[in-house]
């Protein structure tokens, strides 16, 4: 291993300590051991998400998921400070960010380019320590070295960035009238990314009013509430009496996911990111079979082509985060962010890490 300075024997961290809601600070914990072709990160930032949420608040997905012991976080970005002796590509003292897929590299999915959805996934944070801690260890392959014009809060959050520019250009809205179900977190990167890629007319759909405003200020032409009466037929009436070209559904609801499809004009295409919590009866008759829609299911990001697309966009000065990141605390105080993530009072949460102590 080499490194580029004395490294500390402990860190502090957030650990799922048991099967029940909440998580555990601590304050010594052991650094992740590195193998010989794993890079340590010196954590500066991470991003909560729902899937931290759901492990804090222990709900089914969770229970039936998560070990307990754990160190749980996926978004991060920092600081190589060392790397395995197989490590050549990667150096100490680059600062990067981190795809939290890591695959297998020999089923079937990672040899056809597809490693985004390997049969074998481990997911920081998930399946194995993540990047709410001091210090990181992942395989060099898993690490993006930061362009310096990306801000540090921008590239703690390129993991749910990705999701969202990954569910936009496979959708292809480029001049077309696109619905967004769905204002949360991602769902408002999806609107900034749709207006970077050229959308036609974009029209988004939520409960929150809050939201929908930001979805304005972000670019939407439209926005719809979908506790209203009638906000399907609006959606049509606004898209030619025709329905929107494409749908990207980024909430997880039920009765956003069937409004979604009842408002797809015949041969739409929906692209499906937010996952239910319970299984979904969709009238497959009237709404997929015989409209000839084109149904697409998304998951993470493409490894390494929407890393480049995410890049590109950010450089290029035309995709808005700023408005989405509410708040940034220290790791110490990461009840605080939960808390106002369940109040709704958050969008995107940033944990200041680095000095976490």
């Amino acid at each position: 291993m080499s490194g580029s300075a004395t490294l500390p024997t402990t860190m502090a961290c957030l650990r799922k300590p048991r099967a029940a809601p909440g998580l555990d600070y601590e304050d010594s914990a052991p650094l992740p051991q590195l193998g010989p072709r794993d890079v340590l990160i010196k954590v500066r930032k991470a991003g909560i998400c729902g899937t931290d949420r759901g492990i804090y608040e222990w709900g089914p997905w969770a229970q039936s998921r998560i070990k307990v012991g754990i160190i749980i976080g996926h978004e991060v970005m920092g600081t190589v400070v060392a790397v395995g002796n197989a490590v050549e590509a990667i150096q100490p003292g680059q600062r990067v960010s981190v795809e939290g897929h890591i695959g297998c590299g020999s089923c079937f999915s990672c040899k056809t380019g597809n490693a985004h959805v390997c049969d074998h996934v481990r997911i920081i944070g998930i399946d194995r320590d993540g990047s709410f801690a001091q210090y990181l260890a992942v395989p060099y392959r898993n690490v993006w070295p930061l362009d310096p014009q990306i801000p540090d809060d921008v590239a703690a959050i390129m993991d749910p960035l990705g999701n969202a520019v990954h569910t936009v250009m496979t959708a292809g809205v480029s001049g077309k009238s696109v619905l967004i179900t769905g204002a949360g977190m991602i769902g408002l990167m999806a609107v900034t990314v749709a207006k970077a890629a050229g959308v036609g007319r974009l029209i988004v759909a939520d409960i929150n009013d809050r939201n929908l405003a930001l979805a304005k200020e972000l670019g939407a032409d439209h926005t719809l509430k979908t506790t209203q009466a009638g906000w399907i037929e609006e959606a049509k009436k606004l898209t030619r009496g025709l329905g929107p070209d494409v749908v990207c559904e980024m909430s997880g609801a039920t009765k956003a996911i069937n409004g979604g499809l009842a408002a797809l004009r015949n041969c739409g295409t929906m692209a499906i990111l937010g996952l239910p919590k319970e299984d979904v009866p969709i009238n497959f008759n009237d709404h997929v079979i015989f409209k000839g829609a084109r149904i697409i299911g998304i998951n993470g990001r493409r490894m390494f082509e929407t890393w480049y697309q995410m890049e590109d966009l950010i450089l290029s000065g035309r995709v808005r985060l700023d408005p989405i990141i509410t708040h940034r605390i220290p790791l110490k105080d990461f009840e605080r962010g939960f808390k106002l993530m369940q109040a709704g009072e958050a969008i995107k949460v940033i944990l200041n890490i680095e000095d976490g102590r």
